[in-house]
């Protein structure tokens, strides 16, 4: 019996224009450079691009940038990149400027690879003019690592919707960040003594929080994932007109924090607030239950939310450790015990598996 054919086992050699070239981005390099089937045409950082159709060595890229010259993505980058097919521009930035060129890249026929939540997460109009732009074209435009990172979130969802399942609810602990935070604060059982302040601030010290911890209070980072997620549901596509703006977010950031004061200001102003989350936390310890933000899809009532619930100690979400995610599928088929997709929701290596998977998936596809 003949497995694989002379066919499948000849890969065809796609260009790749990587932006970006940061923590997620270097760990892209390296994860393709183990892959025979992708050649780096272009690399591109905040000062300029440097472009050679001859390729770029993975290994070199980053020392390569000093050939670099100032070059306009839009005017320039983009239309020489349409002429090297097939092509995967890969964005590894957060900046909502190069989101929005991705309707123009796929109009060019430029697939699109990216963790950059801004673009699927934005307006519905940014929305709308990336998915017609793909369809018009042909071009794909691929998101896995923009929920989860490397955990196979998206995917999982497409393939329940996909296979004719309804999807009824979904819930979890979205964020690293917040994970850390209350797996850390509030347990099942005994808790340990330490203020909400100092955990925060020990937080930001080891990593795990911005180097403004008042970013992931916000619940921003909850809410953009919440806007991807619900776009792909059925009923839930033109919910969320302004995005991450129309998500209902409950933002721990205290009243007199929101503005523009220092790191260190907002830690200092938080220690007023430990009283508060302290009689939070006994009061669900009390009631052998946990606290945990998390996001909500409610298919059946429509609402997209996020913020910190109350959970008892039996529930999925409250056996929850470190920074890991959780994502529970409640489902017809799923319906008495939800599919249940949990692990390293962040970190440079796993979110560019994320992307090098979409990429491989790009390639198989072209």
């Amino acid at each position: 019996m003949v497995l694989f054919s002379a066919a499948q086992s000849t890969k065809k050699v796609v260009n790749v224009a990587l932006i970006g070239p940061g923590g997620v981005g270097s760990s892209v390099l390296e994860q393709l450079s183990k892959l025979d089937q992708f050649k780096l045409i272009s690399i591109s950082n905040s000062k300029g691009t440097y472009i050679n159709a001859a390729g770029i060595p993975f290994e070199s890229a980053k020392s390569e940038l000093s050939k670099a010259s100032t070059k306009c993505l839009e005017k320039e980058v983009i239309p020489e990149l349409a002429k090297h097919q097939p092509c995967i521009f890969i964005d590894n930035t957060s900046s909502e400027a190069v989101a929005n060129l991705y309707p123009l890249a796929l109009s060019h026929g430029v697939h699109v690879v990216t963790p950059n939540k801004v673009g699927f997460s934005a307006s519905l109009s940014l929305f709308n003019h990336i998915r017609d732009a793909s369809a018009a074209s042909g071009a794909l435009a691929y998101k896995e690592s923009t929920v989860g990172a490397g955990l196979p979130v998206i995917s999982t969802l497409e393939t329940l919707l996909k296979t004719g399942d309804k999807v009824n609810k979904i819930e979890g602990v979205l964020s690293g960040t917040m994970s850390y935070l209350f797996n850390t604060f509030s347990k099942a059982g005994k808790n340990d003594e330490i203020l909400f302040s100092k955990l925060v601030s020990d937080a930001r010290d080891q990593g795990y929080t911005e180097p403004h911890p008042g970013s992931d209070l916000s619940g921003s980072d909850v809410a953009r994932k919440l806007a991807i997620l619900s776009r792909l549901i059925p009923g839930l596509e033109n919910a969320l007109t302004e995005g991450v703006n129309s998500v209902d977010v409950q933002s721990l950031i205290p009243a007199g924090l929101d503005g523009d004061i220092t790191p260190e200001q907002f830690l200092s102003g938080l220690k007023d607030h430990d009283a508060h989350y302290e009689k939070l936390r006994k009061t669900a310890s009390d009631n052998d239950s946990v606290l945990r933000y998390v996001g909500v899809i409610d298919v059946a009532t429509g609402k997209i939310k996020c913020g910190l619930e109350t959970y008892p100690s039996s529930h999925p979400l409250a056996s929850l450790t470190g920074s890991d995610n959780i994502f529970l599928f409640h489902t017809e088929r799923y319906g008495a015990r939800p599919l249940i997709v949990q692990g390293a929701g962040a970190g440079s290596a796993v979110t560019a598996m994320g992307v090098v998977g979409d990429c491989i998936t790009i390639a198989e596809r072209v």
